[in-house]
């Protein structure tokens, strides 16, 4: 007897799509919560120095590491013309300058997340000497900046001045984390962990109008004021930090220029044959200088400043700008009576400490007594075979590298206390990362652990698998009701 298969078709036909309906069906009815990746959240921070500003745009995921981001610089821009201080005679300007560089900061970040990215100023030493000097015109400076940032689409939280410690101790921050010192990527477990055997280095800063030493002591910060703790990845953080304001390079070869003209117009820090001349009202002009008693001859001097070149004498000269006499036989004081503990583990040691010594080609670890020789030499050049060997080197810079040089081998070596031993655990760097070394860093983390973590965003959704599955047995399903139906017109 035969069967005839085409009777059978229609019912087989529609049984495949029934089953394929209820398996569509079934995997709606499994729908679960699904999350999308994280969105990126940004952060902006101006570093209002005393020579000049700079702008960094930060980046970091929304979800955070044990309540810290993992943040990346995405941006740098630095400001064209002097630091904000600079405009107290007319502060629309310090407003004005910074523009340039937030607009093109806004070019990387999306317009859609650019109204909740938060914009930080931080002024440095240069308006802290203002501030101490005039408040009203500092205020009317910081008021400008403030006029203007707040004309853009973005979440402005205010200009400031930060303390010496703050910047610091943020500097300090910035370094570790850097270095991988506080968290670091493990491909291993794909997430970020706390590195077992951490070394957590000490940051060394030199700007224009202040320094700053930042690191964890051996023992205990018997000065609490000198302390300052942080809460970073999980762990707790207490390390010793101080600020010296005046003691920046600038300001501090301004106090030598006063110490010198008390009774000789030679000036060994400048190269021989350089001259130049000064005022009394130039150099006590200054906050740093202002409250120095004048002699009668100081008080109207127009002196000429003769360059001999001699290392020796200007370290020595430089040496008279310190108290260490109020430290006694202390070796945990540095100078004017200051508390610091015995330095400890490696420095890193930026801004001026690393332009300094990275025209001196000094910054790949050398010994200190080839950094000596280095500078003996530097400074016994005369200026016109410095001028020949450095034409592009403007010459308020070349004047005074013999200058800088010996004011940071009296600073580490007689005022922080390294020694031969020790020179060794100093590295003089600018950059780590590709990230530029500097406070701003340090204060968007630390800030993050401030911004609240965003939620990923959720919708409705299948897993991959059980959709990928529910669609191939769908389309096996139609492929088999073609060829079935072609069969049954065909034969």
């Amino acid at each position: 007897m035969s069967i005839d298969l085409r009777r059978y078709i229609p019912a087989i036909l529609v049984a495949l799509a029934v089953s394929s309906s209820i398996v569509l069906i079934l995997s709606l009815v499994r729908i679960q919560n699904v999350s999308f990746a994280p969105h990126d959240k940004y952060g902006m921070v101006f570093d209002a120095g005393s020579s000049h500003t700079s702008l960094f745009v930060y980046q970091w995921t929304s979800d955070k590491t044990n309540d810290t981001g993992v943040v990346s610089q995405t941006l740098s821009c630095n400001v064209k013309g002097p630091g904000i201080s600079s405009y107290a005679n007319d502060p629309p300007k310090a407003g004005v300058s910074l523009r340039s560089c937030l607009e093109e900061a806004l070019k990387v970040i999306p317009d859609e997340r650019q109204r909740e990215v938060p914009v930080y100023l931080g002024a440095t030493a240069g308006m802290r000497l203002l501030s101490m000097e005039n408040k009203s015109a500092a205020d009317q400076v910081l008021n400008e900046v403030t006029k203007t940032l707040q004309q853009y689409p973005v979440n402005f939280h205010g200009a400031r001045i930060i303390t010496g410690e703050e910047e610091g101790a943020y500097g300090w921050i910035t370094i570790n984390y850097l270095l991988d010192s506080f968290t670091k990527y493990s491909p291993k477990q794909r997430d970020w962990i706390h590195p077992q055997s951490a070394k957590i280095l000490g940051a060394l800063d030199l700007g224009g109008a202040s320094t700053q030493i930042s690191f964890i002591p051996i023992g205990p910060i018997t000065d609490q004021t000198k302390a300052s703790t942080f809460r970073l990845y999980g762990f707790t953080y207490t390390i010793y930090t101080h600020s010296y304001l005046c003691y920046g390079q600038n300001q501090a070869l301004k106090q030598l220029i006063l110490k010198i003209t008390e009774g000789s117009v030679n000036h060994p820090c400048y190269p021989e044959g350089y001259q130049e001349t000064t005022t009394a009202a130039s150099i006590h002009s200054m906050p740093c200088t202002a409250s120095q008693a004048w002699t009668p001859s100081q008080a109207s001097w127009n002196a000429t400043l003769v360059g001999t070149g001699n290392a020796t004498e200007c370290r020595m000269a430089i040496k008279q700008i310190f108290n260490f006499t109020a430290c006694g036989q202390s070796q945990s004081c540095t100078f004017d009576g200051i508390y610091q503990p015995l330095v400890n583990g490696e420095f890193f040691a930026f801004s001026a400490f690393y332009y300094t010594f990275s025209f001196l080609n000094l910054t790949r670890g050398q010994p200190l007594d080839v950094v000596e020789d280095t500078v003996q030499k530097f400074c016994a050049r005369n200026w016109t075979d410095l001028k020949s060997s450095y034409p592009k080197e403007k010459d308020q810079w070349l004047r005074e590298y013999c200058a800088n040089a010996n004011y940071i081998l009296v600073l580490l070596l007689d005022a922080y206390k390294f020694n031969q031993t020790s020179w060794s655990s100093i590295k003089f760097q600018m950059k780590a990362a590709n990230t530029d070394i500097g406070w701003t860093l340090g204060y968007m983390l630390n800030l993050t652990n401030k911004i609240p973590a965003e939620a990923p965003e959720q919708v409705k959704g299948q897993q991959h698998g059980l959709w990928a599955a529910a669609i191939f047995f769908i389309v096996l399903t139609l492929a088999v009701c073609l060829i079935g139906l072609l069969i049954y017109i065909l034969w």
